[in-house]
């Protein structure tokens, strides 16, 4: 059985349960996908599939290389490509389809995504800083202050936190609750923020963990 697939964020909205309680989830598109590549150990030196999310503008946007590495496994081209681990004894091959019914009876599950980027931003807003004095003439309202000794060692240490891109990076969220999955939409609901905007790709693989507590 393979182990996760490719999916999109769709947005954010709210779960009511029977005695009023108000839960946040973010709505994922989980899907559909597709096997476009079995990868095994005789061969690749390990094994997993490679995914493919299936969309309607791909097969007009794929290239002559695209489209021949698509058609050996017998699948339309695909835009959005990843590798995914696979169960032991998994018997998933080219041209299989991926459900997000892969995750029934799952708990929780693992999502990797890219947050937003919010450009060049100063030590305030891309680390929390507190900042300087806010009274009149300070001179040192949202300044990062030291950045080192002047004598030794006459330079700025790496790893100093300073002002800098911010956002725009790989995030993975561990033990993420669903809280409800619509095979029939291919829609999975998750409790909380997932990182990244609406409509961007979210990675969706099975939890490796357990929650804390149990």
């Amino acid at each position: 059985m393979v182990n996760g697939m490719i999916g999109k964020k769709v947005g954010m909205t709210q779960m009511f349960a029977d005695d009023g309680t108000v839960t946040p989830v973010t709505v994922i598109e989980a899907g559909p996908c597709v096997v476009v590549q079995r990868r095994t150990v005789d061969k690749d030196g390990y094994d997993a599939v490679q995914i493919g999310l299936v969309d309607a503008k791909s097969a007009k946007r794929a290239n002559k290389p695209q489209r021949g590495h698509h058609e050996k496994a017998g699948v339309p081209p695909t835009r959005m490509r990843r590798e995914f681990s696979v169960a032991d004894g998994s018997v998933a091959k080219a041209g299989d389809p991926v459900s997000v019914d892969i995750f029934d009876g799952a708990e929780t599950v693992e999502l990797v995504g890219t947050s937003k980027g919010h450009g060049f931003q100063g030590v305030i807003k891309r680390h929390g800083f507190g900042g300087g004095r806010a009274t009149h003439g300070s001179m040192f309202h949202r300044a990062p202050g030291s950045i080192g000794q002047s004598a030794y060692p006459s330079r700025v240490l790496r790893g100093m936190r300073g002002p800098g891109h911010d956002g725009n990076t790989r995030v993975t969220l561990k033990n993420v609750k669903v809280v409800r999955i619509d095979a029939e939409k291919n829609l999975l609901l998750v409790k909380g923020s997932v990182p990244g905007a609406p409509g961007s790709i979210v990675l969706i693989r099975k939890a490796k963990t357990a929650p804390a507590g149990k």
